[in-house]
């Protein structure tokens, strides 16, 4: 990945820190982008922190503008951004619980996608990897705008690999299952951990389809389900 130009989205969260700092290891230089991401937050000279708010048209443009202008061009979009909210049935779904998983699930991805591609078709062989959920595919009772969202980002995802395979772009979507991650520990304390995904193992598969060797590989949908499958 040495020379790469890496954007990161949720680069603070709990897999997004991972994805990062695999990204840095193996030698790209990487923006990462939330809301709060700071400078502070990763210690290596290839970091740029560039905060923003992807779940909008103006915020996602006005971030891949801020990126082009300052390296000239970006390679690798892995999209991390997500939220969950579940326990009510589609009844029982408010609105706003709708509109908030489709903004940070979807809509946000969606934003992106169209600021980013322009600049990511110019390089010949642009990487897209976004983070769904099993949900995705294999939804249950009480997260169905959850699952909604994330199954409408599996079908963007699709549809942006075979808009842009002609000019050697791939786009994949992990789907993992229950990610070993300090909030899923903090809402789940008697689950066990030892079936759940590991973050960094999913870092490692992203950093691969967002490399040469995984350049065969486009408008896949994978399945991480650790021991849970």
């Amino acid at each position: 990945m040495k020379g790469k130009v890496v954007l990161v989205t949720g680069a603070d969260g709990g897999l997004g820190l991972h994805v990062t700092q695999a990204f840095l290891d193996a030698g790209a230089t990487v923006v990462g982008t939330s809301r709060k991401i700071q400078q502070s937050d990763f210690k290596s000279p290839g970091f740029t922190a560039m905060p923003a708010d992807i779940s909008t048209p103006k915020g996602a443009q006005g971030l891949v503008d801020q990126l082009v202008a300052r390296f000239g061009r970006i390679e690798v979009l892995a999209h991390t951004v997500g939220a969950f909210a579940g326990g009510a049935s589609v009844v029982e779904t408010e609105d706003a619980t709708l509109q908030k998983m489709f903004d940070l699930n979807f809509n946000s991805a969606f934003y992106l996608f169209r600021a980013a591609l322009p600049a990511l078709r110019k390089t010949g062989n642009g990487r897209i990897v976004a983070i769904g959920s099993r949900a995705a595919v294999d939804p249950g009772p009480g997260v169905g705008a959850y699952s909604a969202s994330k199954a409408a980002l599996v079908s963007l995802i699709r549809t942006v690999a075979a808009e842009n395979k002609d000019v050697g772009i791939t786009a994949n979507v992990i789907l993992p299952g229950t990610m070993d991650t300090p909030a899923n520990r903090k809402m789940m304390p008697n689950a066990d951990v030892s079936k759940w995904v590991q973050p960094a193992n999913v870092a490692s598969l992203v950093v691969w389809l967002a490399g040469d060797s995984g350049g065969d590989v486009n408008g896949a949908v994978i399945p991480v389900y650790g021991k849970d499958a």
